[in-house]
């Protein structure tokens, strides 16, 4: 587990024993046949949470690498994509249970998985490794205002929250 202490005012876990595509904060792990794909927590934590979400394919369809395959629902829109070729299979548990992806986003929590249309390992190889990952995390709103600063740490916003008196500086 990769440790980071302050995320947005929160310790996260990064595990290391799965690959990550940093562009949409997906984790990715592989077994025999599929590698299984889901939200990160600092994806979850910079998109607002994860309130519900539908999917955009069918069931057991083939999908091209790059193809959009997920509506999420979170504090925001979110399109998520694949990144990988192969057949989808979503997790149908989470649309009873969305919370799943909240209160278990590395197990439970996971959204679809890829029979891979090319060779398993090849697929899983192209994506990051977890040290990357959280590298691609430092530009990020999440590491820029480790505390959970309400209004972020940009100039303007701390101007209008500091006059409304909601900033803490």
């Amino acid at each position: 587990m990769i440790i980071i202490e302050k995320f947005l005012g929160k310790r996260l876990e990064i595990p290391e024993d799965r690959r990550f595509y940093t562009r949409q904060g997906l984790w990715a792990k592989q077994d025999k046949n599929h590698i299984a794909f889901g939200l990160t927590e600092p994806a979850l934590i910079l998109s607002g949470g994860f309130k519900g979400l539908d999917w955009l394919v069918t069931e057991d369809q083939m999908v091209e690498q790059g193809a959009t395959v997920v509506f999420a629902i979170t504090g925001k829109i979110l399109y998520i994509d694949t990144p990988i070729k192969g057949n989808i299979h979503f997790n149908s548990e989470i649309k009873q249970l969305p919370e799943l992806v909240m209160n278990d986003p590395y197990n439970l929590g996971w959204l679809f998985k890829i029979e891979p249309a090319e060779e398993i390992g090849g697929s899983y190889q192209q994506l990051s490794e977890a040290s990357a990952y959280v590298e691609s995390l430092k530009s990020s709103e999440g590491l820029k205002n480790p505390d959970g600063l309400k209004g972020g740490v940009s100039g303007m916003c701390k101007a209008v929250y500091s006059g409304i008196g909601e900033q803490k500086v």
